[in-house]
């Protein structure tokens, strides 16, 4: 049995990961979804770690999975507790030291977001029906609702903890139908920063809400028990 730690992302919901967390305790494994104080303006990336380092410091044969900007929580994590795998979705992949913010021109995510949407028809503006939910349920994204909160500011202003990327092995897993993050994109940003292939699955950008399957598959496949 792995304990799987499920990090997500910005707005700290552990929601976010329920399907996928049911479907991994039904085969058997331990889900920890992780819920983030994102909207607390003294809780930064530090306060992260410490909080998910303190949710699975006591489990065995421990699984970090993390979505979009819960990246800059997880590689820190796994500095710090014997991970047997990293798994990172949709995910921003971050350097050592740098801030979220910093990020997205670093990587030139939003040009890479404009041209995905030119090249596809749809809207340049982000919206959140656009970018997040096109493929999510209407039910789930009704509920998803109930579960919001923005991002406090110091999450994006603090340096991601760690100085060199921790010796995990990591899988990268990506939303072949991501809007925010196009695979393109994805696929680019993980050779670049860590010399690996994007694994391509069905879905968007919360496609652990709309393929969570399809999510639990990959996690389960990751780790040899799929």
């Amino acid at each position: 049995m792995s304990t799987f730690l499920l990090i997500p992302g910005a707005g700290g919901m552990s929601w976010y990961w329920h399907l996928v967390a049911w479907r991994l305790s039904d085969a058997g494994h331990e889900a920890l979804a992780l819920e983030l104080p994102a909207d607390d303006r003294d809780a930064g990336l530090s306060v992260y770690a410490d909080l998910a380092v303190a949710a699975a410091e006591d489990h065995d044969d421990l699984v970090v999975a993390a979505q979009s900007m819960g990246a800059f929580t997880a590689v820190p994590v796994c500095t710090r507790l014997p991970a047997r795998r990293l798994v990172l979705l949709n995910a921003m992949v971050p350097a050592p030291g740098e801030t979220a913010g910093a990020w997205w021109q670093n990587t030139g995510s939003q040009e890479a977001r404009v041209a995905a949407a030119r090249a596809g028809g749809y809207p340049e503006a982000f919206d959140v029906q656009t970018y997040f939910l096109h493929d999510v349920s209407p039910e789930i994204a009704a509920q998803s609702a109930a579960h919001e909160r923005d991002e406090a500011e110091i999450a994006f202003e603090e340096p991601c903890p760690f100085t060199q990327w921790p010796d995990v092995p990591t899988t990268v897993l990506a939303g072949r139908d991501d809007r925010f993050f196009p695979f393109a994109f994805q696929r680019r940003v993980a050779r670049e920063r860590l010399a690996a292939e994007a694994q391509p699955l069905p879905g968007g950008h919360l496609n652990a809400l709309s393929e969570p399957d399809a999510v639990t598959r990959a996690l389960l496949a990751a780790v040899g028990a799929g």
